[in-house]
């Protein structure tokens, strides 16, 4: 069992995953030990120094930098459980390797060796993803019920054809590898797919928050491109980790996934409530995708394999294991929505 008493390391604290599980650790009153590149930037901590002031528990930073080994000793002193969540998540990257590959693989390295050299910890969840699972939408045909599953891994990506997904597959396989060679600790993944949901910071820089953006900002008036996608809210997704790291029965992976969907569905679910907003919901004929692909930085390699194919994940581990019990898709994506208006990052219709 974890000490309830004892700091929680969280490495990318002001990330936008992190940021959630940081606020469900200070409400259950916890220390957390945040693990971010620029503690002194103010600016950047000031949503994470907002929720402590707030909730019970407390929050103290460290400085750390992925690519730098021991620069996670200090910050995991004391700490039983540890929530390795940083890793970079972007698809335009000139240099798959050292942009996507380094941080994610080295980063996992750097942060399980601390691990190893600090006596006090018990337990590793690192945030893996679903791209470590599977790397284009037609592999998911060739799966056993055409479904995704935590025995299945990602054999087709690489660092010329989805280099984020081969940076995912390739960071998850090191961490079981470090794991596997000592027994003191022990290591638990959670593998969400497409993030969504309000964070604590509105100006996030994730993905997640460029793609919505598009969408209320009349890039896909035309119409939306057919990839189907699972999708979970950030929040839930923050409790998951919560709870693999506290519940002992918790093992291995975990696919978080709340709702299977599809960027025409989100779209259509935004529209319903925000009719005013130059939104597309009809979907784009694929050869037409494939005919712009390099225009809007894809490959046509990718829209050949993923636009059009049928997306499935098995979350029952999710549920059964960590409990989990997910909240309706359409709320999330229009509470992000909503969210993006606020800040003024969509302009208000």
């Amino acid at each position: 069992m974890i000490d309830q008493t004892k700091p929680v390391l969280v490495t990318g604290a002001t990330g936008y995953v992190a940021g959630r599980l940081a606020e469900k650790l200070l409400k259950e009153g916890r220390t957390v030990h945040a693990a971010v590149r620029t503690p002194d930037n103010k600016e950047k901590t000031k949503y994470l120094d907002e929720l402590a002031e707030k909730l019970p528990g407390s929050i103290k930073y460290f400085k750390a930098d992925l690519l730098e080994e021991g620069s996670f000793d200090e910050g995991m002193k004391d700490c039983e459980l540890v929530f390795h969540t940083a890793s970079p998540f972007i698809r335009a990257v000139k240099d798959p390797q050292k942009d996507l590959v380094d941080p994610a693989k080295k980063g996992t390295q750097n942060v399980l060796g601390a691990a190893n050299r600090t006596g006090s910890v018990k337990r590793v969840v690192v945030t893996s993803s679903c791209a470590a699972i599977y790397g284009d939408g037609k592999d998911v045909l060739s799966m056993p019920n055409q479904e995704l599953t935590e025995e299945i891994w990602n054999e087709s990506s690489s660092l010329e054809h989805q280099p984020y997904s081969f940076s995912k597959t390739e960071a998850e396989r090191e961490a079981w590898k470090i794991a596997g060679e000592q027994d003191r600790w022990d290591l638990v993944t959670v593998n969400p797919s497409f993030v969504l949901g309000p964070g604590i910071n509105p100006y996030g820089t994730s993905e997640s928050f460029a793609i919505v953006k598009q969408i209320g900002n009349g890039d896909f008036k035309m119409g939306a491109p057919e990839f189907n996608i699972g999708c979970v809210d950030v929040r839930d997704l923050a409790e998951a980790h919560y709870q693999a790291g506290m519940r002992p029965e918790a093992k291995g992976r975990h696919i978080v996934s709340g709702e299977n969907s599809g960027f025409g569905e989100l779209a259509a679910m935004i529209k319903e409530k925000h009719p005013n907003y130059p939104i597309g919901t009809r979907k784009l004929p694929k050869f037409l995708i494939w005919l712009m692909a390099p225009t809007v930085g894809m490959t046509r390699k990718e829209v050949k394999l993923n636009v059009g194919f049928p997306w499935k994940a098995n979350n029952s581990k999710s549920i059964n294991e960590l409990g989990i019990k997910y909240r309706p898709l359409k709320d999330t994506i229009n509470e992000f929505f909503d969210q993006l208006v606020d800040a003024g990052e969509i302009e208000k219709r």
